[in-house]
């Protein structure tokens, strides 16, 4: 299945970032890219280290039912995860960070999971109010790529998705005892009696992860602070923007940052090669940006938003000592 995986996501890759480059003038986009401003890409890069300063505070917020760990602590760990994110196939950042956490701080993988399928919850439901504020204005948008079009159905989709899975946590947050019980009787008369002792301790633990959402006070202060990082986040494709001869509104940018992540969760080559590509240069063209131009903010700001944490994570990673195949393998936790 990781295979197949693997292959449907750099076939995807291809084929959107054909469909984006098939008619760019690579004379033009070469000027573009040779005569932007990239002094602007240092407010734009010290603006996203702070998003992800939030981010790991977010997440010291998540585990404080776990364990009080700092957020300067913390930091690394999710500079790891997003390295690991951009070099490797299936979102594997998420699994390593949650290793790591373990060896370093003992909080069982199961439950940091939790926390981490918390934050991509809420990522979500940020990433489609981007949207849905401005759908007024995508209404009048066009595309030739017929992308634009879409975005409408998709944001409605997603929405229904990203709620019920939100409900589900908030309602397996407030009542522990009754979602153990609904986990005892999956576990004896659906999983296989070898499996229902592992199963069972894993599915409490990662309900242990959930605990921080009990408070009605603890979830709003999750999707407000969610909501910080994503905006800090348009703030890099804002100062990125004023590298190139071409300017489009703050919401405009709000609504790239919040199609171009969702795209990013359908499988792709590592990096979200095409899946980031593709939708932003159609929504920039879409705003009347000239393709050239389009293409060449996208890709610069893509390469951006990658290589400056992927260095720092590596980095980190490094003085960890670690390698791939040392991480802890959530199958040696014990319950």
């Amino acid at each position: 299945m990781k295979k197949v995986l693997f292959w449907l996501g750099m076939a995807i890759s291809l084929v959107l970032m054909y469909f984006s480059l098939r008619k760019l003038d690579l004379a033009e986009a070469g000027r573009v890219v040779s005569t932007a401003g990239y002094v602007w890409l240092i407010p734009g890069v010290l603006v996203y280290f702070a998003a992800v300063w939030v981010r790991a505070w977010r997440w010291h917020y998540l585990l404080r039912p776990l364990k009080k760990i700092p957020t300067h602590r913390m930091f690394p760990i999710v500079t790891i995860g997003y390295m690991g994110n951009n070099l490797y196939p299936y979102r594997a950042g998420e699994v390593l960070r949650a290793a790591i956490l373990k060896r370093r701080e003992g909080v069982p993988v199961s439950a940091s999971l939790a926390t981490i399928i918390v934050e991509r919850v809420f990522d979500g439901v940020v990433m489609l109010a981007f949207v849905f504020l401005n759908l007024g204005e995508l209404a009048g948008l066009t595309g030739s790529s017929g992308f634009i079009g879409n975005i409408r159905s998709l944001a409605l989709v997603g929405a229904g998705i990203f709620m019920v899975v939100l409900i589900i946590f908030l309602l397996a947050a407030m009542f522990p005892h009754g979602t153990k019980r609904v986990v005892d009787w999956v576990d004896n008369h659906l999983v296989p009696v070898k499996w229902r002792e592992k199963v069972q301790g894993l599915a409490y633990r990662f309900l242990d992860g959930l605990e921080s959402l009990r408070s009605p006070l603890d979830a709003l202060m999750i999707l407000f602070t969610s909501a910080v990082i994503w905006l800090l986040e348009t703030g890099k494709y804002w100062f990125v923007m004023h590298a190139f001869p071409f300017e489009v509104s703050f919401f405009a940018l709000m609504l790239m940052n919040g199609i171009v992540n969702l795209a990013t969760t359908i499988p792709s080559a590592p990096g979200y090669v095409g899946t980031f590509d593709a939708p932003g240069i159609a929504l920039l063209q879409a705003y009347g940006v000239p393709n050239a131009l389009a293409v060449g903010y996208t890709m610069v700001l893509h390469a951006a938003l990658w290589l400056p944490v992927t260095l720092v994570g590596l980095a980190y990673f490094t003085r960890e000592g670690l390698s791939w195949g040392s991480v802890p393998d959530e199958e040696k936790e014990t319950t």
